[in-house]
């Protein structure tokens, strides 16, 4: 008889759920399961597939930079390079009570920020979930639900004692997604993202189709600033720590801003801005290599991801390297696998032919899974998709998790590197503030960005350093309303 295989103990899923765990089968006779070899000869494979050479990252790091060029020089380029509006770097002097709404990939979030001076300040905060149906129906639908959130909020935090709120406080609205704007005020919606598709909103002023919610739900209270969450992060992370120079997102979606000298905006040439003024740029740089993708190391699973998505062609750096997508890049490249006869035979596998149903979380899981026997990995599989696994199979899983996590954190360092080669900060060194589920979650993810600046730049590379960033579209959009409301007062580029 043969041996069995026995794994106990206990996971803590995601979704907060403790499974005890004791497993008990017989490893070759019951099931037909790949044998270690076999493992070792596909992870070869995949291997070289996912796995970026120093060389090839500074190939896209040039292409990287030119396009960021051209996106300062012309308006409508795939990476836009959006002038923001927000002029120079905040002093750290800024006062004052602000609200800021933050309408993210999942949930829609509401803070009263007091800016408090000399870097300091107190937020009050509540969330509110988005469901699925209200990123996909009507958009003004959406901006009535995000008014109604603020109604609500500014009615439990009204009055006169501390972190109360003052009525008729100003508003700023922190905005994840690609608008092009013409005023610090105002912003029209390029392309959802992150899975968004509410209707009659692309193309349309969205800061317009939001003071119509306000005017509904007849909130005193003025929009005050459109902000781009990225750049809230990058002021928020300055007024902080003034080396940071550049913000990046690696979450759900992924984007970067920094601050850009006006005489070296082409495109906004017009607006009669001195050329020595710096303007915060939102680079909405996910689009990179869309379309034509000619620099991106895409493979067959990554070519599906992009057909099945609901832009197809768009976004191209974004689903190599954001959150929303990892779990099912790993699940495709399984998928292939159970169809090709080296994986789970004789069982049922239908639950994981459901696009999506591999959540990124898990191969945050399966990679820091700390048991010799990957008792993680035996619990995500049985417990979500009714699998039994063998160790061999659970090392070749976690392997494969590990490529698309690096091969992820090595394409954003490649964006940074852009910024820093454009900009030159590499000899004297710079602060990037991250943020975003991939970056503060994932494990060792930040380890690898700073590994692949080194690769990029030898050891000069080290004098980049991230850290975790400021909160962004509250505390950095509050910063930013308190500018903007100073800048005004003193008459400087009213007009913007």
């Amino acid at each position: 008889m043969p041996v069995s295989r026995r794994g106990s103990g206990s996971v803590v899923l995601p979704s907060g759920q403790t499974i005890a765990l004791h497993t008990r089968t017989q490893d070759e006779e019951d099931l037909p399961h790949a044998t270690k070899k076999t493992m070792a000869d596909h992870l070869r494979k995949y291997d070289t597939l996912f796995t970026l050479t120093p060389q090839r990252m500074r190939m896209i790091v040039e292409a990287f930079t030119e396009t960021l060029e051209l996106g300062l020089a012309k308006p409508n380029q795939i990476v836009p390079m959006i002038p923001t509006f927000v002029f120079g770097w905040p002093s750290g002097e800024e006062k004052g009570d602000f609200l800021a709404l933050d309408l993210g990939g999942t949930n829609l979030r509401v803070c009263l920020v007091t800016l408090q001076g000399s870097g300091k300040f107190e937020i009050t905060q509540t969330k509110y979930r988005l469901t699925e149906e209200q990123k996909q129906e009507d958009g003004q639908k959406l901006f009535d639900f995000c008014a109604e959130c603020l109604k609500t909020f500014v009615e439990s935090n009204v009055g006169d004692g501390p972190g109360m709120l003052k009525v008729g406080t100003d508003v700023a609205s922190g905005f994840s997604y690609p608008c092009s704007q013409e005023r610090i005020d105002h912003g029209e919606l390029i392309r959802w993202t992150k899975g968004f598709g509410a209707t009659n909103t692309e193309g349309r002023d969205v800061a317009e189709m939001f003071k119509q919610s306000l005017a509904k739900y007849d909130l005193p209270i003025e929009l005050t600033a459109l902000i781009n969450d990225t750049t809230g992060t990058l002021i928020a992370s300055h007024y902080v720590n003034p080396r940071t120079k550049i913000a990046v997102i690696f979450g759900t979606g992924c984007n970067a801003a920094y601050m850009e000298r006006v005489g070296d905006i082409p495109k906004i040439a017009n607006l009669g801005v001195p050329p020595d003024a710096e303007m915060g740029i939102n680079c909405e740089w996910g689009a990179f290599d869309s379309f034509e993708h000619e620099h991106l190391p895409r493979t067959k699973y990554d070519a599906i991801v992009d057909e099945t998505s609901n832009k197809p062609g768009e976004q191209a750096f974004e689903k190599l390297i954001s959150g929303r997508y990892l779990g099912e890049i790993l699940r495709l490249v399984i998928c292939e696998l159970i169809d090709e006869g080296v994986l789970f035979l004789g069982q049922n596998t239908y639950k994981l032919e459901k696009p999506y149903c591999l959540d990124t979380a898990f191969l945050s899981l399966m990679e820091s899974d700390p048991t010799d026997e990957l008792l993680m990995i035996i619990g995500i599989f049985t417990h979500f998709f009714a699998l039994e696994t063998t160790l061999a199979e659970r090392q070749f899983f976690r392997a494969l998790a590990k490529l698309i996590g690096r091969r992820a954190a090595r394409l954003s360092s490649c964006g940074i590197a852009a910024i820093v080669n454009k900009m030159g900060y590499l000899d004297e060194g710079c602060s990037v503030g991250a943020d975003g589920s991939l970056y503060n979650k994932y494990p060792g993810f930040a380890d690898r960005v700073h590994e692949g600046l080194q690769d990029i730049f030898g050891d000069k590379g080290r004098n980049i350093i991230t850290h975790h960033a400021e909160d962004g579209s509250g505390v950095g959009s509050a910063i930013i309303a308190a500018m903007t409301k100073i800048r005004k007062d003193k008459g400087l580029y009213a007009h913007v």
